[in-house]
């Protein structure tokens, strides 16, 4: 038995905002302070599912909701992230991007950023 979704049955009061074809909305196990999802309207699951007018709507109101992060949390940088399918470690089967603040001390060394999901990897400004 399938699991209905849970963006899909949002909460009307947790919409922060919207327009035509998406959604944004505070995500409900942040990794900071004003972490937020923004998802289409139409479930589908991977972003290259999107129609180009889904992805001109996500990406405004990503605008909208950075803007008002920026406002009221004052972070000093951002993380944005898509994860796209299982082996990228998506467990919510409908797109969702993830605005994530960053904020100076949060972490020892954030260099690397979204690298970092290889740890290996990600201090590749040290490789000679």
């Amino acid at each position: 038995m399938n699991q209905p979704c849970p963006f899909c049955s949002l909460a009307p009061d947790r919409i922060l905002g919207e327009n035509d074809k998406a959604i944004w909305f505070q995500d409900g196990f942040p990794v900071s302070p004003g972490h937020s999802l923004l998802i289409p309207k139409r479930h589908v699951a991977s972003f290259f599912e999107t129609t180009a007018e889904e992805r001109v709507a996500l990406l405004a109101l990503l605008d909208q909701a950075r803007q008002a992060v920026q406002e009221n949390n004052a972070p000093d940088g951002f993380n944005i992230g898509v994860n796209v399918g299982a082996a990228a470690g998506q467990t919510v089967p409908h797109l969702h991007i993830h605005l994530i603040p960053r904020y100076l001390g949060d972490q020892e060394d954030p260099r690397g950023g979204v690298r970092k999901i290889f740890p290996e990897k990600a201090v590749y400004w040290d490789k000679s």
